[in-house]
């Protein structure tokens, strides 16, 4: 039995040598604009060849990545969308404790009479140079004296405190910076609340002296002017802390990276005028918890304001009424004025009746007859009948 090949030698030979013929004629004739310029027909075919298959692959994957992102992703979309919700809460919660604090807190300052130091005025000026020096960390700004600059005016920028005006010239001032060891500048740690005194050292660092070795100062807490030095107005940004570590005579070594670029200081803001006041207390109304759920509760009527007025004298009255026919029957039971009740008529009528005729030699005092005093009247004396004197009782 011939082979397939052997067969179908000369017919495969000749498939072989026009798929060469065409393989040629591709690499060689060019498509387009023009023949030098133009795309070779290989190329435009295997291009044609390929372009399903890589369309059907490009939708496989964006059929994959959308199940992936609609369906499992989104499972994790959704346990992290619970938890930005509770965190929201948490948030919400805590910004009304925080608000309540503030609120309280301005109201004590009302009430102290604590007085608040405020950015009234700045002058903006230009860096125009540097001491040059390693000792002393000074730089001079092109404002002064005719632009109403005056010493210990603070300097500082959008980011951080810088210094002090050190001196004033005509148009020229000199500023000693934060960094320079002999600056000096309260400040106070933001979460802690821990004050020091922010100084610099020779070697152009800053750090924040007078804070006791038994405290806590975890990096990264921010440090803002503490207003003590009355030069820079409390709550400006000093920067941040970067290494804590113990120092001289029980005191925290604790270094500060100043929150402004002290290097590269181009223009600067003078304080020129401070405004001090006194702290205004919070007077909005705000509504109490207790009081929306009073207003959503229809079954709470409001209290009338006339009805609580006419309670007292109500009650009053009855009372008036009650004490006045026990007052005249207490005073005289035997005489009852026009106005009695029926009681005191009722206790004056065997009154009357009880006093007995002068008796017989041969008889008794006759027993008295009165009838019982009504029980209204417990302040009345029962009656008794008089006793007959000698003469009545030994007639001659």
């Amino acid at each position: 039995m011939e082979s397939v090949l052997g067969r179908y030698r000369n017919l495969i030979i000749l498939v072989g040598v026009l798929f060469l013929q065409v393989l040629g004629l591709a690499v060689q004739v060019k498509r387009g604009p023009s023949a030098g310029e133009g795309t070779r027909l290989i190329r435009v075919w295997a291009v044609g060849a390929i372009t399903p298959f890589e369309r059907s692959l490009i939708w496989v994957e964006n059929g994959g990545s959308t199940l992936w992102h609609n369906y499992f992703y989104l499972r994790g979309v959704r346990a992290e969308n619970r938890e930005l919700k509770a965190q929201i809460e948490q948030m919400r919660l805590e910004q009304v404790r925080l608000s309540e604090d503030a609120a309280q807190a301005r109201r004590l300052q009302s009430l102290l009479a604590f007085k608040e130091q405020y950015i009234q005025k700045t002058v903006a000026a230009q860096v125009i140079g540097s001491s040059g020096s390693d000792l002393s960390r000074i730089i001079y700004i092109d404002k002064g004296e005719h632009d109403g600059l005056k010493r210990d005016m603070a300097v500082i920028t959008a980011n951080g405190i810088v210094g002090k005006v050190l001196l004033v010239y005509p148009s020229v001032a000199q500023v000693l910076l934060i960094s320079d060891q002999s600056s000096g500048v309260g400040a106070i740690l933001e979460k802690s609340r821990l004050q020091g005194v922010l100084r610099g050292t020779p070697n152009g660092e800053v750090v924040l002296e007078r804070v006791m070795s038994d405290e806590t100062v975890p990096q990264g807490e921010t440090v803002l002017t503490s207003g003590g030095d009355q030069i820079f107005p409390k709550g400006l940004p000093v920067g941040t802390v970067t290494h804590v570590g113990n120092g001289k005579d029980l005191f925290l070594n604790i270094k500060v990276k100043p929150a402004a670029d002290l290097s590269k200081l181009e223009e600067v803001l003078v304080l020129v005028e401070k405004q001090e006041r006194q702290a205004v207390a919070d007077d909005s109304a705000r509504e109490k918890a207790a009081d929306i759920l009073a207003q959503r509760l229809p079954g709470v009527p409001d209290k009338p304001a006339d009805a609580a007025a006419a309670t007292p004298g109500a009650e009053s009255a009855p009372a008036a009424d009650k004490t006045a026919p026990n007052t005249k029957v207490a005073g005289n039971p035997a005489v009852a004025g026009p106005k009695a009740t029926g009681d005191s008529a009722a206790t004056s009528a065997p009154l009357k009746s009880a006093t007995p005729k002068p008796a017989t030699p041969q008889s008794k005092p006759a027993p008295a007859t009165a009838s019982k005093p009504a029980a209204k009247s417990p302040a009345m004396p029962p009656p008794t009948a008089p006793q007959p004197s000698g003469d009545d009782a030994n007639p001659h």
